[in-house]
């Protein structure tokens, strides 16, 4: 049997093994020594410690702990709630008000943190039961707080995009700066359809009664810039240091985690115990995120040496079809893999076998990392995993979970219609970093 087509099975029995419910990193070294050693002998052995120690060098992956652990340390600053508070006390009279609360400080909490689990649990714990009090739409409202608290996995400093850029060999202050316009594009698609639906039928969501309300405008002033004042200098250390020059994503990483810590101590709520689990969530998350990295690395090398992503490449750019219809179709793959799969697995895995089709096709891979970015925003949102889901179910008991996932579905598709307007009209994404770095 000729390499390339080992190369195949080893395709496929990582699939299988995926969906079968094994654990994918250690799926991913498992194949890659056995079908390897099968390939090319003993050598597999010696490529696996290289590629291992390779990936430990990127000196990128050591933002990924610390935009981590700068989120959870934000989440308990409760930064998020006098946001909200505001927002909601100046929007009051406003239909559909807790619509446009919720999105606005989930736009702003996504530019100072790159995680989505926290910010969907955050956000449903505060705006959950002011919603359900006021009237509002369990289904509209489940599908707003879904919606906004996954922009923090596109809107820089996106632990994603942090991840991705290596993998595509792209640098990461230019994916970061690219990410921005399609992210608050999606945002306002997520505002338009909600208020315009909240006007089209008041009842979806009414203002707030007058109890809910401000009693003066120091009370709205102080809870605004007690929220929008720590969070911009935050947001300056985390992202705009990157944007601006002033310092690589580990620095700047490193900064946010030093800040979050600094002000979240300001609050009085760093304690030992709020540590001890933002450490340890950093831990978790990190640990999955950084070992499924090696083990993907080590699986495509092996699936490259054996000749079977450049006999797919070819295979593809020989279709009698044009550019935007092949990426079309890549596009179409990743995201019903978003479904089953979450976007370490498709980032890590399945972007390194895509990637010499797209360099085929001559395409600007800042541009194709965003349209993927996008792309994968939707797996939160899409049956039958959509882990935001689960996240909203788990702190709001009384809304089903037919009617969150209901309340979702209208939002996927407009993140579908952001995605369209990303792939069609390019200088969504590359605008920003055209003008900030020359590109």
């Amino acid at each position: 049997m000729s390499p390339e087509y080992l190369g195949l099975i080893l395709l496929a029995a990582l699939l299988s093994g995926i969906f079968v419910g094994f654990p994918i990193a250690f799926t991913l070294i498992i194949l890659a020594l056995v079908f390897g050693y099968i390939g090319f002998g003993g050598i597999v052995f010696d490529l696996m410690v290289f590629q291992t120690i390779g990936m430990m060098k990127e000196e990128t992956l050591a933002a990924v702990p610390l935009f981590i652990f700068m989120g959870h340390v934000l989440e308990r600053a409760g930064l998020m709630e006098r946001l909200f508070r505001s927002f909601q006390f100046i929007l009051a009279p406003v239909r559909g008000s807790l619509y446009l609360g919720v999105l606005l400080t989930a736009t702003i909490f996504a530019t100072a943190t790159g995680i989505i689990g926290a910010s969907v649990t955050v956000m449903g714990l505060m705006a959950a039961p002011v919603m359900i009090k006021a009237g509002y739409d369990a289904k509209l409202s489940a599908g707003v707080i879904a919606a906004g608290g996954t922009l923090g996995i596109l809107i820089p400093p996106s632990v994603m995009l942090v991840v991705m850029g290596p993998v595509l060999g792209v640098s990461v202050i230019q994916l970061f700066a690219a990410a921005i316009i399609p992210g608050v594009l999606l945002s306002t698609l997520y505002m338009v359809y909600a208020m315009a639906r909240s006007f089209i039928n008041p009842k979806l969501g009414p203002p707030l009664p007058l109890e809910e309300r401000a009693t003066s405008f120091w009370q709205i002033a102080k809870e605004f810039v007690g929220g929008i004042v720590p969070l911009g200098a935050i947001i300056f250390a985390a992202l705009g240091s990157i944007i601006f020059g002033l310092a690589t994503p580990t620095e700047a990483a490193a900064m946010g985690a030093f800040g979050a810590c600094v002000l979240t101590a300001l609050y009085g709520r760093l304690t030992l115990p709020v540590v001890r689990e933002a450490a340890h969530k950093t831990l978790q998350t990190s640990s999955m995120v950084l070992f499924l990295a090696v083990a993907s690395n080590v699986y495509g090398a092996v699936f490259t040496r054996l000749g079977t992503g450049t006999m797919i490449a070819n295979g593809l750019l020989a279709l009698p079809v044009p550019p935007l219809v092949l990426m079309a179709m890549l596009m179409g793959v990743i995201f019903l893999l978003g479904w089953p799969l979450e976007w370490p697995a498709i980032v890590l895995i399945f972007l390194p076998i895509f990637l010499p089709v797209v360099q085929g096709l001559k395409v600007d891979l800042v541009w194709f990392g965003t349209l993927v970015a996008v792309n994968l925003q939707t797996a939160f949102l899409s049956p039958p995993v959509a882990m935001a889901a689960y996240y909203l179910k788990a702190v709001a008991p009384k809304w089903e979970l037919r009617e969150i996932y209901r309340g979702m579905f209208d939002f996927m598709i407009l993140q579908v219609i952001g995605l369209a307007l990303v792939f069609f009209f390019p200088q969504v994404a590359l605008w920003l970093p055209g003008v900030l770095f020359g590109r």
